[in-house]
C-alpha cells in the first residue's frame, strides 16, 4: 500500500514538472517574441494585447475553436504512431486525400438527405486518410521501409494530385479558380454560432479525443500498441503481433488526419483549394510534442496553437507586425519544450541510477 502511494505521487510530481515546463516554455517564447518585436521598431504591448485580444477576445475566440479543430485531429495522428514507435510526418498528405474522398461523396453524390449524406462524407475521409497512411504501414511491415520518409514522399504526392485535379478533372469552372465544386448543402457541418465559422466539425474532434483516450488507456489493443511502442522485443516474446498493430495504428493515424481534411472542407472552406491545409499537419506534431501525446496535453497543445494562428493575424492587422513572428514563436515553444524534457529524462536516469546504486 505504502509503494503504490509513493509511485502515485511521484507520477503526479512527474506530470505537474511537465505541466510547468510546457506553461514556462510558452511564458519564455512569448517574452522571446515581443523582444523580437521591439527589434522590428514596432511596439510589443501593442502587438501582445491584439493578439491575446485575436484569440480570446468577444467575437473572436470562436474563430481561434475552428483553427483549433484539425490540430486536435492531425495531433491524434502523430501521437498515436508515436505511442507504437512510430513517426508520422504524413497529416499534412493524410488530410488532402481525406478531403479528396469527402468532396467526392459531398459535391458528385446526390439525393441524400443531410443525416446520410453527412455521415458518409465523414467515412470516406477517414477512409481515404486511413488508407493513405496504411501505405505507409505496408512498406514497413513487409519492405522494412522507414516511415519518415515514405510519409514525406506521399505528402508531396498527394499534394501535386490535388493541384493535378483542381486544375485539371474536377476543377469547378475551366478557366476560372483552381478549385473543386462545392459540397452540396446536405453534406455540410452545419455552424454553431451564427455570423460565425465554427461548426459542429469541433465537437467531433472532441469525441475524438475521448475515443483516442478510450483506446489507448482502456483498451486490450491499445496497451498491446503502447507495449510495441515501449518494448518492440518485450512484446515480441510476450505474443503481441506487432506488425499488425502497425498496420492497424496507421490506418487509424491517417483516418484522423483524414478527417481533419474532411471537416475542413464540409466545415469552413466548402472546396478544396490549393495548399488548403495551411500546415495543420506539421503543427500537429508540435501540439502532440507540447502535449506528451495525451489526450488532455493535445488539447492544450490544439488551444494554443489555434490561439497562436487566430491571434497572429489579428497582430498583423491592428499591430502592423508580420504574422511570420507567431511561426518563431511556435518554434521556441517547440525546442523548449522538447529540450526540457530531453532534461528531465537525464534527470530521472541520473537519480535511478542513484537509487541503484543505493539498493546495491
Amino acid at each position: 500500500m505504502k509503494i503504490d502511494k509513493v509511485k502515485l505521487k511521484s507520477t503526479a510530481n512527474r506530470s505537474l514538472t511537465s505541466v510547468g515546463v510546457s506553461v514556462a516554455a510558452v511564458v519564455i517564447a512569448l517574452v522571446i517574441g515581443m523582444l523580437l518585436v521591439v527589434a522590428m521598431q514596432k511596439n510589443p504591448m501593442k502587438a501582445f494585447t491584439s493578439m491575446v485580444n485575436g484569440a480570446f477576445g468577444p467575437g473572436y475566440f470562436t474563430e481561434t475553436l475552428v483553427k483549433m479543430t484539425p490540430l486536435l485531429l492531425t495531433g491524434i495522428s502523430f501521437a498515436l504512431c508515436n505511442r507504437c514507435g512510430l513517426t508520422n510526418l504524413g497529416m499534412e498528405g493524410q488530410m488532402y486525400i481525406g478531403a479528396l474522398f469527402a468532396t467526392l461523396v459531398g459535391a458528385y453524390v446526390t439525393g441524400l438527405p443531410w443525416y446520410i449524406h453527412v455521415p458518409l462524407c465523414l467515412i470516406a475521409g477517414f477512409i481515404g486518410g486511413g488508407l493513405w497512411c496504411l501505405i505507409t504501414g505496408l512498406l514497413k511491415v513487409f519492405c522494412g521501409a522507414s516511415e519518415i520518409i515514405t510519409t514525406v514522399m506521399l505528402n508531396m504526392i498527394a499534394q501535386f494530385l490535388i493541384e493535378y485535379l483542381i486544375n485539371g478533372p474536377m476543377i469547378a469552372t475551366p478557366g476560372g479558380n483552381p478549385q473543386t465544386k462545392n459540397v452540396l448543402a446536405s453534406a455540410r457541418l452545419g455552424t454553431l454560432i451564427k455570423g460565425s465559422r465554427l461548426n459542429w466539425g469541433y465537437f467531433i474532434a472532441l469525441g475524438c479525443i475521448v475515443l483516442f483516450w478510450l483506446f489507448i488507456s482502456r483498451s486490450k489493443k491499445g496497451y498491446e500498441v503502447r507495449v510495441s511502442g515501449m518494448n518492440p522485443t518485450a512484446a515480441l516474446y510476450s505474443g503481441i503481433n506487432i506488425k499488425k498493430n502497425i498496420l492497424l495504428v496507421t490506418f487509424l493515424a491517417g483516418g484522423a488526419a483524414g478527417l481533419a481534411g474532411c471537416i475542413e472542407i464540409m466545415g469552413v472552406q466548402k472546396c478544396i483549394q490549393s495548399a488548403f491545409a495551411s500546415g495543420y499537419g506539421f503543427d500537429g506534431i508540435a501540439v502532440s510534442l507540447i502535449g506528451q501525446n495525451s489526450p488532455v496535453g493535445i488539447v492544450f497543445g490544439a488551444l494554443l496553437f489555434g490561439a497562436f494562428r487566430a491571434g497572429g493575424n489579428n497582430m498583423m492587422r491592428k499591430a502592423q507586425v508580420p504574422d511570420s513572428i507567431v511561426n518563431v514563436i511556435q518554434a521556441l515553444v517547440i525546442i523548449m519544450v522538447i529540450g526540457s524534457q530531453m532534461v528531465l529524462e537525464i534527470m530521472n536516469e541520473q537519480k535511478l541510477r542513484k537509487q541503484a546504486r543505493k539498493e546495491a
